[in-house]
């Protein structure tokens, strides 16, 4: 009865026009209450109240992360499969909902390849401001030598960091970033190390286009608080190792410091343990070691660094 309870709330909650549209969109990526409001270019008000009743109803769920907060369809297995159904016999009604989403996905990457042009070439030494990199950097090649890998992906190289330290013990690397000023950066810096088997691709890390099953170890480095939908990273990294293939992440533990947001253009103010555990779960890893790096000085962040299996 709990089940049939739950699906008829879900089907109420699902009865109006603004709340369908809304659903299409969250089945596309978690959003914020702003950006939906800039979407459908409703009131904030307006727009919260109807995500109110959906999440009430367990159609959605809402997660604040500081100051912001977000909305993704429900995981539910006695919903999920509803809104699947409803998604699908929406058909192309309201497809300027998407192209406005599109609008806001561009307008957000400008603004991420804005930041990273502007600071590519201080980009190491602003990260050293939060945490220090040689502790972290000693235990990320200390768990990457505990297993041969003899293929290495870089998920957001960034600066190339992580290929001049692992590269070396790999036959062949692959560095992938959004940025072509930050991989312009990583390709001065590997060529510097003497590095002659990395290569690098300009793309998106949530949809690499490169080969399922291709990599025996995969780095996730100081990235996932900067994407919109980090699940969708771990579940390109899930796809593109081989069975028994490592993924190795690196990033700030959840915090508080809205400045992140503000100042440094992070999407997410770090990462819960709870979030990455669903993540490496639903792209089919086993979760192997967790370990907490803590600031020397107060007021910095914690480093988190995630190992899994495939």
């Amino acid at each position: 009865m709990a089940d049939f309870d739950s699906l008829l709330d879900a089907l109420k909650a699902a009865g109006e026009a603004t709340r369908l549209r809304l659903l299409r969109l969250l089945a596309r990526e978690e959003l914020s209450v702003m950006e939906l409001v800039s979407i459908l270019d409703q009131s904030q008000p307006r727009i919260s109240r109807h995500l109110k009743l959906m999440a009430e109803a367990g159609l959605i769920e809402r997660f604040p992360d500081g100051a912001w907060v977000f909305y993704r369809l429900s995981s539910s297995p006695t919903v999920r499969p509803l809104v699947d159904t409803i998604l699908k016999l929406m058909g192309a009604a309201h497809a300027g909902d998407l192209r406005q989403l599109e609008a806001v996905r561009g307008a957000r990457r400008a603004s991420a390849e804005s930041y990273f042009e502007t600071i590519a070439p201080q980009w190491d030494e602003i990260r050293s401001h939060y945490i220090d990199d040689a502790d972290v950097e000693a235990v990320v090649v200390d768990l990457a030598r505990q297993q041969p890998y003899h293929h290495l992906i870089d998920l957001g190289t960034g600066s190339g960091r992580m290929l001049t330290l692992l590269a070396g013990q790999a036959k062949t690397a692959v560095g992938v970033d959004l940025s072509q000023h930050m991989l312009n950066l990583a390709r001065s810096r590997t060529h510097e190390a003497g590095l002659t088997t990395v290569e690098f691709r300009h793309g998106d890390i949530g949809d690499t286009r490169l080969p399922a099953g291709c990599a025996d170890l995969v780095v996730v480095h100081q990235v996932l608080h900067f994407l919109t939908d980090p699940r969708q990273a771990v579940a390109e990294a899930g796809r593109l190792l081989k069975p028994g293939g490592r993924l190795l992440i690196v990033d700030f533990a959840h915090h508080e410091l809205e400045i992140m947001r503000e100042k440094y253009n992070h999407r997410r103010l770090g990462v819960a343990e709870g979030d990455m555990a669903a993540w490496l779960g639903a792209a089919g890893l086993t979760p192997a070691t967790i370990q907490h790096m803590q600031p020397e000085t107060p007021g910095g962040l914690t480093v988190t660094i995630w190992t899994a299996f495939k």
